[in-house]
């Protein structure tokens, strides 16, 4: 194939950004081909409690209407939650006041304070279903996905290449400034909780979420910097429990279905720009959403998609 001439763009690594940004491309008309490392099963997105609050992610100046404009997506995907996987739940914030937060609270639809916190309806993103639903609509689009590993973004055959590679971006590209954030979480049956809540301590690695979701609960959690660990740890396991008990008391007995652990991608800022390869195509990046790659997906994606084939 003759790759200069190539009007095909290629979009490397198979979670939500990526596939995010995939459907955007190939709706928009364009010739669309994902290199997937893994299944997106097998990705750290499919581990993410689905909880749409930017969370570990800078720079705040942008973050906020990244956000967004992935909440009015998700607020229209609600619609159909048995097949986007996307529903609006009520919880609260423990903790947490509005002038702590950027311009962008006040835009998002019935955030309030309440005592020792604040509450609102947001969504809650099934995540395994969610990401079955992009790589259909990537499909009906007629894009593709395919299972190839790349080492090297120059190499890869297209006009634009998209990286979407998470932390595998601190080898690929190389970007050293990508580390990972540890998060393990446990899943266990819903006995009956139909609000989720969360508690953040950034002092500690430690906090405290529980996250309903239709046929489980997740409950969480951990944020520990530069920890590549993979598996889960059992006595982490044991004081998530024990936190989320101390909120919701009937979660202490109820029966663990599985552990997780996820690595969030994490950087001082995340990177969002075009960039020229040596032979003169180009390479967008799209990649160090920390703890907010679902909550920041749709954004990050509409920007990424125009960078890639800018106009004017």
């Amino acid at each position: 194939m003759d790759t200069e001439a190539s009007d095909e763009v290629i979009v490397v690594g198979g979670g939500v950004a990526g596939l995010t940004t995939a459907v955007l491309l190939a709706e928009s008309g364009r010739r669309v081909r994902m290199w997937v490392r893994e299944p997106a099963e097998r990705t750290t997105s499919a581990v993410a409690g689905g909880l749409w609050w930017p969370y570990r992610i800078e720079p705040q100046r942008l973050v906020g209407a990244w956000a967004l404009e992935s909440l009015r997506v998700y607020r229209e995907l609600a619609a159909r939650p048995e097949e986007t996987g996307v529903r609006l739940v009520d919880g609260a914030h423990h903790g947490v006041r509005l002038a702590e937060l950027g311009a962008w609270a006040g835009r998002v639809p019935g955030l309030r304070a309440v005592a020792g916190g604040l509450a609102a309806r947001l969504p809650v993103v099934d995540m395994p279903v969610h990401l079955e639903w992009l790589r259909r609509r990537l499909e009906e689009a007629g894009g593709t996905v395919e299972v190839c590993a790349v080492a090297d973004l120059a190499a890869v055959p297209a006009a634009v290449v998209v990286n979407c590679t998470g932390l595998g971006a601190r080898a690929l590209v190389p970007d050293p400034a990508v580390r990972p954030v540890r998060g393990q979480l446990v899943v266990v049956e819903n006995p009956g909780v139909t609000e989720w809540f969360t508690a953040v301590d950034d002092t500690t690695a430690a906090s405290t979420y529980v996250i309903p979701q239709p046929d489980r609960l997740l409950l969480g959690g951990t944020a520990e910097e530069d920890d590549w660990n993979l598996e889960p740890d059992p006595a982490t396991a044991a004081a998530i429990v024990a936190r989320c008990a101390s909120v919701r008391p009937e979660v202490a007995g109820a029966r663990v279905l599985a552990h997780r652990v996820g690595l969030r991608p994490a950087r001082k800022a995340v990177r969002l720009e075009r960039r020229p390869l040596p032979d003169g195509r180009a390479v967008v990046h799209n990649y160090g959403h920390g703890g907010a790659g679902v909550t920041v997906a749709w954004g990050c994606a509409r920007e990424a998609a125009a960078l890639a084939f800018p106009t004017g």
